[in-house]
């Protein structure tokens, strides 16, 4: 094994790849196979494919994260393509390179332990740092801090009840527009204290944890981008190809589920006049895969995770 891929133990304190194995065995891996991982994050997924391809194999890695691409440049080699970009723009980007179709495609959703424990990007209630929550920090997009401080009332009172399924969503929307008017928020701890008020008591942990993913997935347009790339995944997946999604909350969860049972995100199957319906993929995993009690034990991140495997029609 090359030393780049001796830096990526499981261990590894960029990240630590949730079932990794299980990720791996769902792909259905050939030596000569063309595979896409759309989340690279610490490179942790990436570099265990890249273990198992042979020449005639490449893996194309998705990650706007600037960091991300400063990790992959430790795996450089003919059968590895780093692509700086969204993942939903996927069908683009594949075709730029000539690289369509594939055999298999790994979305590891959510944020990686990396920026989690970087302050300065403001993912965690751990630290202190700016509000940004950007996975592209480099971006024009609206941070964290942005959404607090501009959006009405009703918008943030949209975001926290849809996104971070908050109860109380309307009346943390007016304590968060009531403080902004003393003082922009502009930090976690700024954040914190403004809500204290309405964070219950004995449960502050999950509350935050629920107030910081709204304002995360609205910062980076996640719900839109994840249902975009997975329409996709139809068109870039060879017949017989594999999807394998990993999901850490409810909402992405549904979405992929959705989708792979109905080939569409709401409402029922669609069927022609002979009542067939036609989807692109079949699940091979009737529920989704969970990791085992010795992996949480060493990983907390991956007692929310859901694992779904499909094969494409």
């Amino acid at each position: 094994m090359s030393n780049a891929l001796n830096e990526y133990d499981n261990d590894t304190a960029y990240h630590r790849p949730v079932m990794l194995q299980e990720c791996l065995e769902g792909l259905d891996l050939q030596p000569a196979g063309r595979y896409v991982d759309v989340t690279f994050g610490g490179g942790g997924h990436s570099a265990r494919i890249l273990e198992r391809l042979g020449e005639g194999g490449h893996l194309y890695s998705f990650d706007q994260d600037a960091d991300a691409e400063r990790e992959a440049e430790k795996l450089v080699r003919p059968q590895f393509t780093f692509i700086r970009s969204n993942f939903r723009y996927l069908h683009q980007e594949l075709k730029r390179h000539g690289a369509l179709p594939v055999d298999g495609l790994l979305a590891d959703l959510g944020v990686s332990s990396h920026q989690f424990d970087t302050p300065e990007r403001g993912f965690s209630t751990r630290f202190d740092g700016p509000l940004d929550m950007r996975m592209n920090p480099d971006g024009d997009e609206a941070s964290a801090a942005d959404i607090i401080n501009e959006y009405s009332e009703a918008e943030l009172h949209r975001i926290f009840g849809m996104y971070g399924e908050v109860t109380n969503a309307r009346t943390l929307a007016a304590t968060v527009v009531a403080a902004r008017r003393g003082q922009s928020i502009i930090t976690i701890a700024a954040l914190k204290k403004a809500i204290a008020p309405v964070t219950p008591r004995g449960k502050e942990n999950k509350y935050l944890a629920q107030v910081f993913q709204a304002l995360r997935i609205e910062a980076n347009d996640e719900m839109a981008a994840l249902q975009q790339m997975l329409e996709q995944t139809a068109q870039v997946l060879r017949p017989g190809g594999r999807l394998v999604v990993m999901s850490y909350h409810s909402l992405e969860d549904r979405l992929v589920k959705n989708f792979i049972a109905k080939g569409k995100f709401f409402g029922e199957v669609e069927k022609d006049l002979f009542g067939r319906s036609s989807v692109p993929f079949e699940a091979l995993t009737r529920k989704p895969v969970e990791a085992s009690a010795e992996e949480i034990a060493l990983n907390s991140r991956a007692r929310s995770a859901k694992l779904r495997i499909a094969i494409k029609n």
